[in-house]
Parts: structure tokens; sequence; C-alpha cells
């Protein structure tokens, strides 16, 4: 029996908790690397089209028959180049981040998965491969989601602490990671900037909420310079500082190796990287560290938000 979805429109309302972030900080901020390169829908692993999503690919159309070598290199470049850049910025300034790793995609990229083990960021489960889980049967959905934990804790040495599918679940899937069981929470909403706590099967299960807005999803969109991307997303960040003085917020901010891993891209993320650590009062941090905060200071009530 699928886990029910309920809609709810009211959340926190005009009285959030205060989540007590450590040290008082007014904002949490985490950034996301989401590794996905590798794990693609792709004619070698039998789904018979090269997946072109976020890549510069996006408005040409797709090879109607064969592989669309330009579309894999493009994600060949992520894994290649654009990680080690991003990498590279944020251990320069001393940020940590969390991944959300495809399964598949580290194990084709050992040096990568070393990589993200010896420096200690957290990673959230992204599915066993980059593909959309609400196409997926309930058989084939639990069974990505076994082979995900399986292979992350080879390649990076931890079971993954949260889950987070391609753009959106299935009715199935928060139901499925909480039988799968050693999970402490999912990423699959983008409906808050506070944890929550919801039910499933009887028991507690938090959800800490991502955002596709603080994103460089942009640049596949309306987004063309680094510039304007660190202009839209410092003025989201320099809101919720401001707001944080009363109501402090959490701040999530996505990255894709192949899109924001480009120099002049990566230039728009160092200048961001830069303006929030001239702040003080700010909690960059990893996800795990969110979830393990709210779940010590904002306990499971023994029901969900507005259940």
């Amino acid at each position: 029996m699928a886990y029910e979805v309920r809609r709810d429109f009211r959340g926190y309302g005009a009285n959030p908790p205060d989540p007590k972030w450590p040290g008082g900080a007014r904002v949490a901020v985490n950034f996301v690397m989401n590794y996905e390169e590798g794990s693609e829908p792709s004619i070698q692993d039998g789904e018979g089209y090269t997946e072109s999503g976020l890549t510069e690919a996006l408005g040409l159309g797709q090879i109607p028959k064969g592989r669309d070598l330009a579309a894999e290199g493009m994600f060949e470049y992520g894994s290649r180049v654009g990680f080690w850049r991003l990498l590279r910025l944020f251990q320069e300034r001393g940020m940590p981040m969390t991944v959300f790793g495809c399964a598949l995609a580290l194990e084709r990229n050992p040096e990568a998965a070393a990589a993200i083990r010896e420096a200690g960021y957290d990673v959230c489960c992204h599915g066993w491969r980059w593909v959309k889980h609400f196409e997926l049967s309930e058989e084939e959905e639990r069974e990505h989601i076994r082979r995900a934990v399986a292979s992350l804790e080879k390649t990076v040495g931890h079971r993954p602490d949260g889950w987070y599918c391609r753009y959106g679940p299935s009715v199935n899937t928060r139901r499925l990671v909480a039988e799968e069981g050693g999970f402490l929470y999912d990423s699959d909403s983008y409906a808050d900037e506070l944890p929550w706590w919801v039910t499933v099967e009887g028991k507690g299960h938090l959800v800490v909420p991502y955002s596709l807005t603080n994103n460089d999803g942009k640049y596949a969109g309306w987004m063309g310079t680094g510039d304007q991307w660190f202009s839209f997303i410092r003025d989201a960040f320099d809101t919720l500082y401001a707001e944080g003085a009363k109501t402090p917020k959490m701040m999530s901010v996505g990255l894709h190796m192949r899109l924001i891993g480009h120099p002049a891209r990566a230039a728009g993320l160092a200048r961001l990287l830069d303006h929030i650590g001239k702040h003080q009062d700010v909690w960059v941090t990893r996800r795990i560290d969110i979830a393990r905060h709210w779940t010590a200071t904002h306990p499971y009530p023994g029901r969900g938000l507005n259940e």
C-alpha cells in the first residue's frame, strides 16, 4: 500500500519554531553537490536514449537514433573536470558540503569517491541511477534503493544518511525509504525553509527540504552568466540573513558538476562563498548535521506537522 502523501498548505504558519542553530546562527547554509554523471539514462545502460538533462544540450533536442556523443561528453566533463574544480573551491575556503550521490556514478569514478571520503563530506543517497522514481514500479524502486545503499557503503565508506530522488519521489518513495531503515531524513520536498516531522508507518520521519530555486539548474533555463547567478543566490542569502535576526531558517544551494563546474560559472560560486564567508552568525554545514541538530533540538512530537 502506498504511503498517503498529504498536502499541507499551512506548515508552521506565522510562527515557525526557533531552530536554535549552533552559535545562535541566523541562517544555516547547506551546499549540495549533485554527483549524477555516469548514472544518467543512456543507451549503454539500457534506456535506449542519451540523457541531456541539465547540460548545454537543452533546447537542441535529442538524437533520434543512436548515441548522442555530445551529450555524453557533457556529463563526462562533470566528473572529469567539474568535480575537482568544486572540490578545490570548497577546500580552499574550509567550507563543508553535502554530496547527493547517485551510487552507480560513484562506482564508476573511484578516485572521486575516495576524495569525498577524505574530505569528510556526508553523502545523501540520490538513487542507484539518476532516473525518475515516479516512473518505477514499487518493486523496481525498492530494488533501486537497496542497491544504492549497498553500493554507497562500499564506495564512500558509510551508509547514506539521507535520501533524495531525481526531481520528485513516487507516492511509494517515503514509505520504501522508511522500510529500508537507517536513513535519518529525506529531502524529497521543496515545501519549506525548515525541517519538519511526518509520520510514516506509525513512526517519526524527518524531512529536510531542498531547493530548486537556489540551484544552478537556473543555468539550464533563463540564466546566462556567473554574475546573474551570484546576485540571485546572494539576494536569497541576504534576505534570509536579515530575517534570521528574528526567525532563523535554513538555505539549501544546489550545485551540479556539469553546470557550475565550468570556469565562468564557478567564478560566480566563488563570489558567493566569499560573500557568505564575510558574515558572522552563519552556520555553513552539512545536511546530516542539520538533521541531527533538528532531531536533538526538536524531537519527533508523536505526530507529524498538522497531522
